[in-house]
C-alpha cells in the first residue's frame, strides 16, 4: 500500500503529457520567455485537474539546460540532463514542499503542511544554485498550510530569492491568507471537458474496459487525478451498487446494502469505504444542487441516473440537505473516534430510508 501511494503522487513529476492547460502552459512561457516573470505563481483549480503536472512542467523547462523552441509550451528534450535529474528526483536545485507522509500510520498523511516545511527551505535558499542557473519550489497542496506555515511562507514571498521559481499548487485559495494571493500572479486551470479526458484515460488506463470509461469520466468530473484514484478503487463499479440501492428506497434491499457494507469491515475495507461515502456525498450534493436550479442531470453516469435524481427532487430538497449533513457528520465522528465504518455506512443509507419515507 505504501508503494502505491508513493508511485501516485510521483505521476505529476513523470508526466510528459499536458491535456487542456496548454494556454497556462503558453502564459508561463510567455512570461519567461518575455522578462515579466513572477518570482511566485499560484496554480489554483478543482485537485485532480494536472496543476502539479504544470508545475512540474515548468520545473523541468526552468531547469532544463536546452528548450525545445518549436515544440508544445515549456517543452524540453526528453533526453535533457536537467531534465532527467527532475523526473528522477535528483536535482539538487529543486524542492518541493508538502505534507508529512509516514509509513507506520493507518493515515499516511499528515493533515497539513507544518510551519518546518517551509523553514526547511531556508539552507536551500541560502545556497547558491548547484548549477548555477534557477532553482524551483513547488508547494502541493499550499492550502494545506497551516497559520504559521503561510505567514513563514509570506516573509519568504516580502524578499523573494534571486533567480527561484516559486510555484503553489492550491485547490482552494481562499484558504490562503490575502497578502500571500496578492504577491503571487495567479493562474485559474479548468477541469478537462469529456472530449479531452476521455482519450487521455485510455492512455493512462489501458486496462480500463471501454464500457467504465465514460462512466468513469463523468464520475471524476474532468479530473484524471480522481479517475485514476476512483478506477483503482473499483469506483465505477461501486457506484453502480449504490444507485441500485438508492433505487430501492424507502424499502431497503437488506440483502444488498448487507453484502456492499460487509467489505468495509476488515483492515483492506479503508478505500472501499472512502470511495463509496465519496461517491454518495458527491451524488447527494449534485442532486441537490440540481433540486435548487429546478434542473435535471445533462450527463447521467448511469442509465436511470437521471430518474432517480428527478424522484428525490419530486420530493422537496430540505429531507436531503439534513440527509446529507447528517451523513457528513456521522463520517466526520467515525474518523475522529475510529468508529465501525461499516455500521456507519448503515446509518447513512438507514436515513436516507427516512428522508424517502417522510416525502412519499
Amino acid at each position: 500500500m505504501s508503494e502505491d501511494i508513493i508511485a501516485r503522487i510521483e505521476l505529476p513529476r513523470l508526466a510528459t503529457e499536458l491535456v487542456g492547460h496548454e494556454a497556462a502552459a503558453e502564459t508561463l512561457a510567455e512570461a519567461w520567455s518575455g522578462g515579466r516573470f513572477a518570482h511566485a505563481w499560484l496554480l489554483a483549480g478543482p485537485a485532480g485537474i494536472g496543476k502539479a503536472t504544470l508545475a512540474w512542467r515548468f520545473a523541468r523547462f526552468v531547469l532544463a539546460r536546452e528548450r525545445d523552441a518549436g515544440g508544445a509550451p515549456l517543452a524540453v528534450p526528453a533526453n535533457d540532463p536537467g531534465a532527467r535529474q527532475v523526473a528522477a528526483g535528483s536535482h539538487p536545485d529543486v524542492r518541493l514542499v508538502r505534507r508529512d507522509y509516514r509509513r507506520t500510520s493507518p493515515y499516511p498523511f499528515m493533515t497539513e503542511i507544518s510551519v518546518d516545511g517551509i523553514r526547511d527551505l531556508g539552507p536551500f535558499l541560502h545556497q547558491t544554485a548547484a548549477m548555477g542557473g534557477w532553482r524551483g519550489i513547488i508547494i502541493d497542496a499550499a492550502d494545506s498550510m497551516n497559520g504559521n506555515a503561510q505567514n513563514a511562507l509570506l516573509k519568504l514571498l516580502e524578499e523573494p530569492p534571486a533567480k527561484t521559481a516559486i510555484l503553489l499548487v492550491c485547490h482552494a485559495p481562499a484558504r490562503l491568507l490575502p497578502t500571500i494571493r496578492s504577491r503571487c500572479r495567479s493562474l485559474l486551470l479548468r477541469p478537462l471537458d469529456e472530449a479531452a479526458l476521455l482519450p487521455l484515460l485510455g492512455r493512462l488506463l489501458p486496462d480500463l474496459a471501454e464500457d467504465e470509461r465514460l462512466p468513469l469520466a463523468r464520475l471524476a468530473e474532468g479530473a484524471p487525478g480522481r479517475a485514476i484514484d476512483l478506477a483503482e478503487a473499483g469506483g465505477v463499479a461501486l457506484f453502480r451498487d449504490l444507485i441500485g440501492l438508492l433505487q430501492t428506497l424507502p424499502d431497503l434491499d437488506g440483502v444488498r446494502l448487507h453484502a456492499m457494507t460487509d467489505r468495509f469491515g476488515p483492515a483492506s475495507g479503508e478505500s472501499a469505504y472512502r470511495t463509496l461515502t465519496g461517491l454518495l456525498t458527491w451524488w447527494l450534493d449534485r442532486t441537490i444542487r440540481l433540486t435548487a436550479m429546478r434542473s435535471t442531470a445533462e450527463n447521467e453516469v448511469l442509465p436511470g441516473e437521471g430518474a432517480l435524481q428527478q424522484r428525490f427532487a419530486a420530493a422537496g430538497i430540505v429531507p436531503w440537505i439534513d440527509a446529507r449533513d447528517a451523513i457528513m457528520e456521522q463520517i466526520a465522528r467515525a474518523d475522529s473516534v475510529n468508529l465501525d465504518r461499516k455500521q456507519v455506512a448503515l446509518n447513512a443509507f438507514f436515513g436516507l430510508a427516512g428522508a424517502a419515507r417522510q416525502t412519499s
